[in-house]
């Protein structure tokens, strides 16, 4: 799959060349976000040590997948998504249900003000467009992230990531006008955002939350907090694996080709001991997070009807 990802990374740099100063270049912009998404995926594979079992080839190719070639902190994002894995939608541990842009929590909601307040009173429809901002938002996370000391590999990810900044906009630069740059520079930032944060989103926003006894049990923890979506093989391709949300919380480290396999095994052995297992397929995924989201905004939206 890195392989692939990289020659699919090589023709549209290549194609960019080729269309030098040409509007038509515009039209691989999509193509650049979904392959920015699929190494992403990838990164994400291997900072789970799915790749490469030892510790310094995991963090190289999560350093080259991820610094250089996406321009997102393996370190800043590793510790994030490992306090996830650990206490995903605890709203105490788990910083991908922090109080952000969104929130999803209502007793949380009810302390937003001024435009926090207008925001979620509005979030299930924002959701998606202000999507469009993720990528840059990683970015920023990121740059915040190695300016400060506490990274590992801090010195190293420095360097990737001002490699990364350069050779994106010398890309830019040597093949296109500045407004067809900037035009080419928004469509793919957008579209890298939109993509990826709706193949995470299906994962676990809407799922109800724990009782102080299904928290301790860490079985319970990772299977009723998360939700997979239905699907073969395209579903696999085109959500990184993702989609095996249940399967990829319960083993993080299997690779992604054995979360299809393990799949009916975990199922039937939640349904025999009555354990809840949520599969839905992908719209009634987004329909189920919007409405929780909806629903959190609805103190607000009773006040400020009031």
């Amino acid at each position: 799959m890195g392989s692939l990802n990289l020659l699919g990374l090589a023709l549209i740099v290549g194609g960019m060349v080729l269309l030098r100063d040409s509007w038509w270049a515009i039209l691989l912009a999509p193509a650049f976000a979904f392959m920015s998404t699929q190494i992403a995926f990838f990164a994400h594979d291997a900072a789970h040590h799915q790749i490469a079992q030892g510790g310094r080839a995991t963090a190289l190719l999560a350093l080259v997948h991820g610094d250089l070639l996406i321009g997102m902190s393996y370190g800043w994002w590793h510790a994030k998504h490992n306090a996830h894995h650990a206490h995903p939608n605890d709203l105490e541990s788990d910083p991908d249900v922090a109080v952000g842009a969104f929130v999803f929590d209502a007793d949380q909601a009810r302390a937003r003000k001024g435009m926090a307040g207008w925001l979620t009173r509005h979030q299930a429809g924002l959701f998606f467009p202000m999507l469009t901002l993720e990528a840059l938002n990683l970015r920023v996370s990121s740059v915040r992230a190695v300016i400060r000391p506490g990274l590992r590999y801090r010195k190293t990810e420095i360097a990737l990531l001002l490699g990364h900044f350069v050779l994106y906009f010398a890309l830019l630069i040597g093949t296109m006008t500045w407004a067809q740059g900037l035009v080419f520079l928004a469509i793919h930032q957008a579209l890298f955002g939109v993509y990826l944060g709706s193949s995470f989103a299906p994962a676990h926003k809407g799922m109800p939350p724990l009782t102080p006894e299904e928290a301790t049990d860490p079985l319970l923890r990772q299977v009723l907090t998360s939700r997979n979506v239905r699907g073969g093989p395209a579903v696999d391709f085109a959500l990184g694996g993702l989609n095996l949300q249940i399967e990829h919380h319960l083993f993080p480290s299997m690779p992604r080709p054995n979360l299809r396999r393990a799949q009916p095994i975990i199922e039937n052995h939640c349904h025999e001991r009555g354990i809840s297992y949520m599969e839905t397929n992908l719209l009634e995924s987004y329909a189920i997070g919007l409405r929780h989201m909806h629903d959190v905004g609805a103190p607000l939206r009773d006040v400020s009807s009031d």
